[in-house]
């Protein structure tokens, strides 16, 4: 009897075979559920109310039933396989890398059936997870790692998984944590396919108001979601930059990631409570419990009305002074998100996205593609385009640069570009190109000396001259260039770089870490993380100050930005342009028309002469209090 080429080798062997493949726990049968998931009959086991806390990342409350989600794989086997048979085996593993790049294929047409940017958003993620499977470094490593070590495929799926997943860990990086997620997810499909074993399926027809709860998701899985009929979202795992938390957001979903000991407390069609906004998860709550928590959730709800009925409503305060409120964007498909939250234009575009899970840089052409659309949709509307913001060993399998053992402080951001000025100058062509169908400005990052501006600003005079020479066209006005201040010794020396930038754009965010020596993805120290630390107010004033002393303007892009209790106070340091999440636009633009100017100004003149961070949150709250009557 011949051997089939996609039957993995333990059938004829005597090693051990896996166990079962994923279950998932099902609603109960039966009549189903009112519309209304939270009116369901309340689970009749007599279990304690359980309160988890978890990171928010989807702003918003459900009161619902658990959907029990689990999508984890059954012990893997390892064997060896004889020499004579290494190439089938090789060959067993290419099968399965081609019926994955299939089933995503397929997902990605189902995703932009979804609504908004979230299904365009979705499919362009499992875009790149096909990629990822077309000779990366995960396949590249596992067809080596069978061939070198003889073991079955999916033994050496597993250990490259691990492996990769180890060192990307060591890096300590947010984004990098997200990518993690991206190695596991295609992993896992590639040994599901080996194995033959079945996707877990049901997610598009849930009962109305399920709140699915998961170790975690992936865009796979969320690919088949109904968000009309998902009341929230809960992951074990996960962290603010994750697909879970972008889709959350993007499919406005209340949510909590990282949510520690869920799956240990969670039973299927138990009620549960999740409170996207403190990043609080409930199980089997009380009545008085529900009962405080469907006031707080009818209260959100009335809120969200209301506030989408600013959104053709100008942003000034009260004494009439215009704050312009701009979104930033990960991905070229949140534009229409942008528009309909009424940003007046795009004060951060981060053109990561081009760059990310290939293993050859982006063209020209690419990127200008790219661009180019995102500046046509904004119709008119002003677009910030932040070049490279990244590290070398995010682009590992592109450029030829050791990893550095610090990436927060090493060759990153403008550093790179500056080192590899090829890439950069491709990236300046470009934007210069997509700046025809729009107005465009470009950021820097991560400047921090004078002689870095001069020296991007000397690349991007090489490729003006390069079109003029070649007879390209040309935008006109050439894209203002600007710098990113998010390094303490970039604020402190704000006033030189004042002489040299167009605009700069505070990112509070970097600034707030760098200033404070405070990894927020660290569990261990991130509680100290604190944008009203007086150093980080002080180095965001003093760095307003020298842009108005030079006549530039000034934004911050942070999530000081989109946070309205901030609002006075950055209007009271001289801040007129503010750029957030989108969905953070209408409640800081009712925020900014219930204030005076003047009043907010002297709120900035305490708040700088306060010695600690507490003070100064108090002084907020107090001055939110008084000043929350609407207009």
């Amino acid at each position: 009897m011949g051997l089939d080429l996609d039957e993995p080798l333990a059938a004829h062997m005597t090693a051990d075979t896996d166990g079962p493949g994923p279950t998932a726990s099902r609603p109960g049968a039966g009549a189903s559920p009112p519309n209304d998931a939270e009116d369901a009959p309340p689970f009749l086991d007599d279990r304690p109310m359980v309160r988890l806390q978890g990171v928010a990342v989807g702003p918003g409350f459900a009161i619902g039933t658990i959907y029990l989600y689990d999508n984890g794989l059954a012990p893997i086997p390892e064997y060896r396989i004889p020499p004579l048979l290494v190439e089938r085996e090789r060959l067993r593993f290419a099968h399965a890398a081609d019926r994955s790049i299939k089933e995503l294929n397929a997902l990605g047409q189902k995703a932009r059936a979804l609504p908004g940017a979230a299904g365009e958003e979705l499919a362009c993620i499992l875009e790149a997870y096909e990629q990822m499977l077309r000779g990366s470094r995960l396949v590249r490593g596992v067809d080596q790692r069978i061939a070198a070590r003889q073991i079955n495929a999916e033994a050496a799926v597993r250990g490259e998984m691990a492996d990769l997943i180890s060192a990307f860990s060591a890096m300590q990086d947010d984004y990098l944590a997200a990518r993690i997620d991206d190695i596991r997810e295609v992993g896992r499909r590639l040994i599901r396919n080996l194995a033959r074993r079945p996707r877990q399926t049901g997610l598009a027809n849930l009962p109305r108001g399920s709140v699915i709860v998961a170790e975690e998701l992936s865009p796979a899985d969320t690919a088949q979601l109904n968000p009309r009929q998902t009341g929230g979202l809960v992951t074990a795992l996960g962290a603010r930059q994750s697909h879970t938390a972008i889709m959350a957001r993007s499919l406005g979903l209340p949510a909590v990631v990282a949510t520690a000991g869920v799956m240990n407390h969670a039973h299927a069609d138990a009620r549960i409570i999740v409170d996207g906004s403190e990043g609080v998860v409930i199980l089997d709550p009380d009545p008085e419990t529900l009962a405080l928590y469907r006031d707080r959730r009818m209260g959100f709800l009335r809120t969200r009305r209301n506030l989408q009925r600013l959104r053709d409503v100008p942003s000034v305060t009260r004494d009439g002074i215009a704050v312009h409120l701009n979104a930033n964007i990960e991905l070229p498909t949140e534009v229409e998100s942008v528009v309909q939250a009424g940003a007046e234009g795009i004060g951060l575009v981060r053109s990561e996205f081009l760059f990310m899970n290939r293993d050859t840089l982006p063209t020209e052409d690419e990127q200008a593609a790219a661009l180019t659309t995102l500046v046509e949709h904004m119709r008119g509307r002003t677009v910030t385009i932040r070049t490279l913001d990244l590290g070398g060993e995010k682009l590992g399998d592109a450029l030829d640069i050791k990893p550095s053992a610090n990436p927060a402080l090493g060759l990153r951001a403008v550093r790179l570009s500056l080192v590899r000025k090829d890439m950069l100058r491709t990236q300046f062509a470009a934007i210069l190109r997509a700046a025809w169908h729009g107005p465009t400005r470009i950021l820097v990052p991560m400047i921090c000396t004078v002689e870095e501006l001069i020296a991007v600003k000397a690349v991007l005079a090489e490729v003006v001259a390069d079109f003029r020479s070649r007879g390209r066209p040309l935008p006109d006005p050439i894209p203002p260039l600007g710098v990113m201040i998010e390094v303490p010794a970039a604020a402190l020396s704000a006033d030189a770089l004042a002489r040299e930038a167009a605009f700069f754009a505070i990112g509070t965010n970097d600034l707030t870490q760098y200033a404070l020596a405070i990894d927020r993805t660290d569990e261990s120290v991130a509680h100290l993380y604190d944008p009203l630390h007086p150093a980080v107010l002080r180095l965001i004033h003093f760095t307003t100050g020298a842009a108005q002393a030079a006549g530039i303007p000034v934004s911050v892009c942070g999530e000081m930005a989109g946070d309205p209790r901030m609002t006075a106070l950055l209007i009271g340091l001289g801040l007129r342009d503010l750029s957030m999440a989108s969905f953070a636009i209408p409640a800081v633009k009712q925020r900014v028309r219930r204030i005076v100017t003047a009043k907010a100004q002297t709120l900035a003149h305490w708040v700088l002469g306060q010695p600690d961070a507490a003070r100064i949150a108090a002084l907020l709250d107090r001055f939110e209090t008084e000043t929350s009557g609407a207009r």
